[in-house]
């Protein structure tokens, strides 16, 4: 009887090691091939969340989107793209993919780009001091028409 506790709970430690290393190991695809949900220009995106937050939610938040707009900063030498008009303090702030990072960081202020991301939220301004909301995408990528 022990002898087959023994066995069992061998069984179940190796099976939960094994989906352990397989969870930690796995990489999480590039948006380059994932179909997008949305096609919308970035001013028309910070409006929508701007407008009404909750209908915001309800139609991006969670979706693939292809957002186009001008590049209003670079961050972080490319880590992260801000769109938007740049007479607006409110952007779309576009967290790039890791192997796009370079190319990100050679654009110049003021290029129109297309990008593909991950919409993970809105941050409204609530201080009241126009600083201005953000539209969040991570794990952006450039998108290309085919």
């Amino acid at each position: 009887m022990k002898r087959t506790i023994l066995i069992l709970l061998l069984i179940v430690v190796v099976a939960g090691g094994w989906y352990a290393y397989k969870l930690y190991t796995d990489k999480v695809p590039s948006l380059t091939e994932v179909k997008s949900d949305v096609t919308i220009n970035a001013v028309d995106l910070i409006s929508a969340f701007e407008t009404d937050s909750a209908s915001g939610n309800k139609m991006y938040l969670g979706k693939v989107i292809i957002v186009t707009g001008t590049v209003k900063a670079i961050d972080g030498d490319g880590a992260t793209l801000v769109l938007g008009d740049p007479g607006n303090s409110s952007s779309v702030r576009c967290s790039m993919d890791s192997t796009f990072i370079k190319t990100a960081g050679a654009l110049n202020l003021g290029s129109t780009v297309s990008l593909k991301g991950a919409c993970t939220g809105f941050i409204p301004d609530e201080t009241g001091f126009g600083l201005g909301s953000d539209v969040v995408l991570n794990r952006c990528v450039f998108y290309k028409k085919n």
